[in-house]
Order: C-alpha cells, then sequence, then structure tokens
C-alpha cells in the first residue's frame, strides 16, 4: 500500500489550485475518483490505490438537506455520515481526499432544470443532468487543476477506444447496468474516464468490500430516489420551490381527448405521462395520463390503449458510437431507465433522431432520455421531444 500524504479540507471549487501534493506523483499516475462514502465508490477507489495509482477522492457536497424542506431523515451521498466513511476510508488508504462545495453548480444544472422542466408540462431526467455537468464536466476541470490523468466512478458500465471513437456499453451485470444515464457523455469526457465496476457483478463487488473490511458499507441499502427529493415527494418539492406553485395552477381540467371535461385537478405539475394512481377522479374505469398542456393548465386523460405510439422525436442528440445515422439502423431504443427497451429503426434527422418502433410503445414521456443501443454498445441518445403515432 502506498503510504501517501493524506489532504482533508472541504474547499470552494475556486480554491482547488492551492492544494499541493507532497511528493512525486506514483508510476501509474494520479486519477481523481469520484467517493460517496458508498459501497461502489469505495471499492473502485481502492481498486486503484491497490494498483498503485496515486488517488484523488473527491467527495462533493452538492446541495443541503434542509434547504430541500422534505421530512425524511438525512441519508445518502451527500449526508455527513456518507462524508465522513468516505473520508475515513482515504485516510486508511493513503488516499488524498478532498471535499468540495458545488451546490451552486449542481443547483443551476440539475435542480433548476428539474423545477423548470415540470412546470414545462415535461418529465425530468436529474440523473442523467448531474452526470453529464456534474460529474463529468465538474470533475474533469477539477482533475486538470490536480495535475489526473484519468476521472474514475463507481458506474456500472464500460468504455472503450474503438475506430477512433470513444463508446461506452453495458456493465457485465444487466441488473445493475448503468450505461442508460451515460448517454450525454462527450467524447472528451469518455477519452479520460474509467469504470472499474463494468466487469464485474454487484454481489462479486459486495464481497469486495467484506474482504476489504468494510461489512458495514457493503450492506448499505440503495437508494433509488432522487438525491435532492429524500422523501420521493417530487410534488411536495416543487411546492415548497416555487411560491405560489399552488394557487397557479389548482383547478385545472381533466379532459378527454375529446374535449369533454372529467373533472378539476390539482396543477398540471403534479402529474406525470402515463400516471394512473393518485388521479382522484372515478369515471368507471382505469383512466391514464396521455398528455400535459401547460399552457391551459389541461391534464388529457384516456384509456391504457390510448399511451401507445410507434414512433417518436428525440432532440439534443449526443453520439458516441457513430458520428452521425444518415442512414437508418436498427437499435434497442430505451425510454426510461428501468425499460428492458424495444427494436426500433433510428434515423437523424438534421439534429434530432426520428425514431420507428417495430411494435407499439407506451407512455412516451417529453423530457425522459432515450438511449439507442447496438447490442450492448450505447450509439448515443437524446430527450425525448414527442411521441407520435404513424
Amino acid at each position: 500500500m502506498l503510504n501517501l500524504f493524506v489532504t482533508k479540507v472541504v474547499i470552494k471549487c475556486e480554491d482547488i489550485n492551492h492544494i499541493i501534493f507532497a511528493h512525486q506523483m506514483s508510476k501509474k499516475g494520479r486519477i481523481l475518483v469520484a467517493m460517496s462514502g458508498g459501497l461502489d465508490s469505495t471499492v473502485a477507489a481502492v481498486m486503484f490505490a491497490d494498483e498503485g495509482y496515486e488517488v484523488v477522492g473527491v467527495t462533493m457536497k452538492t446541495w443541503d438537506y434542509q434547504n430541500s424542506g422534505g421530512s425524511k431523515k438525512e441519508t445518502g451521498c451527500c449526508s455527513l455520515d456518507s462524508i465522513n466513511d468516505a473520508r475515513a476510508i482515504a485516510v486508511k488508504h493513503g488516499i488524498h481526499h478532498i471535499i468540495l462545495d458545488i451546490r451552486d453548480e449542481f443547483g443551476d444544472y440539475v435542480i433548476d432544470n428539474f423545477i423548470e422542466e415540470y412546470l414545462a408540462g415535461r418529465t425530468p431526467n436529474p440523473c442523467v443532468l448531474c452526470n453529464t455537468h456534474i460529474k463529468w464536466e465538474a470533475l474533469l476541470k477539477r482533475a486538470n487543476q490536480l495535475d489526473c490523468e484519468f476521472i474514475a466512478t463507481g458506474h456500472y458500465a464500460q468504455v472503450r477506444n474503438e475506430n477512433n471513437r470513444f463508446i461506452v456499453s453495458k456493465g457485465l451485470d444487466e441488473n445493475k447496468d448503468q450505461s442508460y444515464v451515460l448517454w450525454g457523455l462527450t467524447q472528451e469526457s469518455l477519452a479520460r474516464t474509467k469504470f472499474p465496476l463494468g466487469q464485474f457483478r454487484k454481489t462479486e463487488i459486495r464481497q469486495m468490500a467484506i474482504d476489504m473490511g468494510y461489512e458495514d458499507i457493503a450492506k448499505k441499502s440503495e437508494s433509488y430516489e432522487i438525491c435532492f427529493v429524500p422523501d420521493n415527494d417530487y410534488r411536495g418539492f416543487l411546492k415548497r420551490k416555487v411560491n405560489g406553485l399552488e394557487e397557479k395552477v389548482d383547478g385545472g381540467n381533466f379532459v378527454t381527448r375529446e374535449g369533454k371535461i372529467l373533472g378539476k385537478h390539482k396543477g398540471y405539475p403534479f402529474y406525470t405521462i402515463g400516471q394512473r394512481k393518485g388521479l382522484e377522479i372515478a369515471v368507471g374505469e382505469p383512466l391514464f395520463v396521455l398528455e400535459i398542456q401547460p399552457e391551459t393548465n389541461t391534464v388529457i386523460l384516456g384509456k391504457e390503449d390510448e399511451l401507445k405510439r410507434n414512433g417518436m422525436w428525440v432532440r439534443n442528440l449526443n453520439l458516441s458510437k457513430y458520428t452521425s445515422i444518415n442512414n437508418p439502423i436498427e437499435s434497442l431504443t430505451k425510454i426510461r431507465y428501468k425499460d428492458v427497451g424495444a427494436l426500433s429503426t433510428i434515423e437523424q434527422v438534421d439534429d434530432k433522431m426520428k425514431v420507428l418502433f417495430h411494435s407499439d410503445v407506451k407512455a412516451i414521456a417529453p423530457g425522459q432520455s432515450a438511449v439507442f443501443y447496438e447490442g450492448n454498445d450505447v450509439i448515443g441518445g437524446g430527450w425525448i421531444q414527442s411521441g407520435f403515432e404513424i
């Protein structure tokens, strides 16, 4: 184990240049590893330290629990317990440890977008924005300042260089694969990224943590909630963050496609495409949210079959495997994180992707990510603009 000087400091982003390393860099090089204090990032950081890298562990303070206004106890990657866990692990393994205060950046890129998307009648995908603008743009900025050649995270995914393109592919463990949330990464980011867990299964990583002496971390439960909405109540979060939101949107109409008024709702931002539960309306049969019209505070309801579409437009493309898709190709397209995907034909039309599904899919939600796969490889992705029927 390398005996390295440990930096334990909480710094503002602009102060990072003041950090000085008191020894010569390892022959393996210096690598910046995002350390949340959780299982995956802990194993990733220790892996690199054991391999002889000079590891700089970065724990990011992205937001404050007290500012969320939620009722749930402080947990997760920004909690004091998690930060302390990351620091203790760093000390034990001779890893430089830095706690970065990036709450302003996180708010600008992630929380503000989250609010704006719901107010626009769309369903946001904050994890993708966080990966693109926080866990990579921000980390690479600090890596440059600290002379780190690579950055690494505990994501279950893989990256390789082929035909002068850096390609993201699925992690070995299909049940934990996180390639879906990585479609926004640029070629420049991928060129300097390592995913050490991509070739392992989650069960193997847990055993590694136990073997390292971190049984408590290995047993930590995983959270699938949005990190800045710790009580998993995004509606309550919106109400607390947007002054007077309830008064502005309360009392809009539930209507059918034909315009028949079915009742009153509590405000269009509090509904998502495909939602069935929580509508608080009884018409003798199950109804689902088909469309949200923010300009008129209208939520369109209909039967489950009416959610089906066989095509969609995807905007703000980022391609990794190819530079462009000028001719139609087949793809497995996912429209949400836990989606198994649907076979489709995709073709780039200017700056958008036209997606034609081989069979109908349900609940295409504008604002969510669409990710295109060729085998295990991520072709690219973008934001869903709209679904259509042909």
